[in-house]
């Protein structure tokens, strides 16, 4: 397989690469211009239960599955279906990571006040089954937790609902638009609005980052600069320049491509409501101060009323989790031992696109930041998908323990 170096490095430092491949439109700062006064519950809800009458054939489906984090987008996906489908059986799953924040007794509440089914997948070993996933989407990527959700959600049904794409549409990062907006200002040029945008990443990328790659791979961030400028020069508000930013980066080229992917792979049917075409349209055109309340930091607004008329609001995570694993006990507990075994006699390594001396220099820290351990983490997937597809030396169904 031929490997891009463009590929390796946008991944390793954006968590994705700008491909043409996405089901979901690539969308411009043209389709951001304003054209609605004010939202429409009913047209977000309507738009939403029409996707779901067409992507279910009724009466033949039965039972469906659903992925339920606790959360805004996930919630309301489970009160449409109830509302369009009230016979329709649902097995809501919902994802415990070993040592990170427990979501699963909110998601527990919210299937209750539904009735519905809801199961509990624990996670002890997140890395177990890292070379399986890889080998589905055929891609260097380690954040797939989406792999164990499709596993579980078969084992139910032929279809998989989630709440997919709510926080790209709706403006639901509300932890970086406050630090975006701090950094900059309205006359901020749009290289400065870049790498502001990108300091609200940082999780994504380490201090030293042009140290990890080897001769193989060139680096600059100025190539890093060129890719993400174009979404901060146009005539677009600052924040509505960050949202369309959010859509054409990791939505486009990471959580979609590698969601669908999956679900191919178990021949699952993807229920994706806030990813609906109508919805896509409505939802970039809101202004974005419908979208997202500067004073308050409270983002999706639409959404969060649509939960109080569904009396949900008080039942969800005041707090955005998603499925989140906390990485830094992941890698006290099995992460730091998995990433030697594979990292320190590395065939990324030793064909040069990968530098040996950032690895060892850091592998053995017991202080690492988290900012380190994920790039190990992304490292291993790139040495995992290596091996898999380049030296053809791995198994897909090789453990990792």
């Amino acid at each position: 397989m031929f490997v891009d170096p463009n590929q390796i490095r946008n991944i390793l430092t954006l968590r994705y690469h700008p491909t043409h491949n996405s089901l979901l439109p690539k969308i411009t700062w043209e389709d951001f211009v304003q054209k609605k006064d004010e939202f429409s519950l009913d047209f977000i809800e309507k738009s939403a239960e029409n996707y779901i009458l067409q992507k279910i054939p009724q009466p033949d489906v039965k039972r469906i599955s659903l992925a339920l984090s606790g959360g805004v987008d996930s919630s309301l996906v489970l009160a449409f279906i109830k509302k369009t489908m009230p016979e329709i059986e649902i097995d809501a799953i919902s994802i415990k990571f070993a040592d990170s924040v427990d979501e699963t007794k909110t998601a527990e509440k919210i299937a209750e006040s539904f009735k519905i089914n809801h199961h509990v997948l624990f996670l002890e070993n997140y890395l177990k089954e890292l070379p399986k996933a890889i080998s589905i989407i055929q891609l260097p990527f380690w954040d797939l937790h989406w792999y164990y959700m499709a596993k579980k959600s078969k084992t139910f049904s032929n279809y998989l609902a989630a709440g997919d794409g709510g926080d790209e549409i709706f403006g639901g990062y509300t932890f970086r638009y406050a630090k975006f907006l701090s950094l900059t200002n309205p006359n901020s040029t749009s290289l400065e609005k870049t790498k502001a945008y990108l300091n609200c990443h940082e999780r994504d990328y380490v201090i030293d980052q042009e140290q990890i790659f080897g001769e193989k791979i060139p680096f600059s961030w100025d190539l890093i600069f060129k890719q993400i400028s174009p979404f901060f020069n146009n005539e677009l508000s600052n924040l509505d320049q960050v949202f369309l930013a959010d859509y054409n980066g990791k939505l486009l080229n990471n959580f979609s491509p590698i969601n669908n992917k999956i679900n191919n792979h178990f021949e699952l049917t993807s229920i994706t409501p806030f990813l609906s075409t109508d919805v896509i349209s409505y939802g970039i055109h809101l202004p974005s101060n419908q979208k997202y309340d500067i004073e308050k930091n409270i983002g999706k607004i639409p959404l969060q009323q649509l939960l109080k008329k569904y009396n949900l609001d008080s039942l969800i995570l005041k707090e955005k989790q998603g499925f989140s694993v906390n990485t830094l006990n992941l890698w006290k507990s099995h992460g730091q031992e998995i990433c030697k075994c594979y990292l320190s006699d590395a065939r990324i390594v030793k064909d040069k696109w990968v530098d040996g001396n950032w690895i060892s220099k850091n592998i053995d820290k017991n202080d690492l930041d988290v900012r380190y351990v994920n790039k190990f983490l992304g490292l291993l997937a790139f040495e995992i998908w290596y091996r898999l597809f380049v030296t053809k030396e791995m198994k897909s169904d090789t453990i990792l323990s």
